[in-house]
C-alpha cells in the first residue's frame, strides 16, 4: 500500500497548525486533564487529523519543561498500567489566554487581507 503525497493544501494546513499546536493542546488540557493519545483523538475529531504522536509527545515534554503543564499519573480506565496525564499550571493558563488573544488578533488581521475582493489587482 502506498501513501499518497500530501497536497499543497495539506502542507499549508500542516504549517499553520504547527504554529498553533501548543495553543491547541493547552486549550484541550483546559477542558480537562488528558493523556497523550487523547490529544490525537481530540484533534482528529476537530478536523486536525494531520497531527501524529511524533508531534504531540515532544511538544508535551517541552511544555512540561517550560512549566506550562503538570504531569500526573492516574489509573487507566481500561484497567491497564497508570497513564501519564497533563493538567494546566497557572503559567499554562496565562500562556493560553495570551496565546488566544494573539491568535484572535492575527486571524482578524489576516482575514481582512485574505477576504478582500480584487478586480484587476487593486481594491479602491
Amino acid at each position: 500500500m502506498t501513501k499518497e503525497l500530501p497536497t499543497a493544501g495539506d502542507q499549508r494546513r500542516s504549517q499553520l497548525l504547527r504554529g498553533v499546536l501548543d495553543l491547541c493542546l493547552l486549550s484541550l488540557i483546559a477542558e480537562r486533564p488528558r493523556y497523550g493519545y487523547e490529544f490525537i483523538e481530540a484533534l482528529t475529531e476537530s478536523g486536525l487529523e494531520l497531527v501524529g504522536e511524533g508531534s504531540i509527545y515532544p511538544l508535551l515534554a517541552r511544555m512540561e519543561r517550560a512549566g506550562l503543564v503538570e504531569p500526573f499519573r492516574a489509573p487507566s480506565s481500561s484497567g491497564g498500567a497508570p497513564r501519564k496525564y497533563y493538567r494546566l499550571s497557572e503559567a499554562g493558563r496565562a500562556e493560553l489566554e495570551h496565546g488566544r488573544a494573539v491568535w484572535q488578533g492575527f486571524t482578524a488581521q489576516a482575514g481582512r487581507i485574505l477576504t478582500r475582493t480584487t478586480h484587476g489587482g487593486t481594491t479602491p
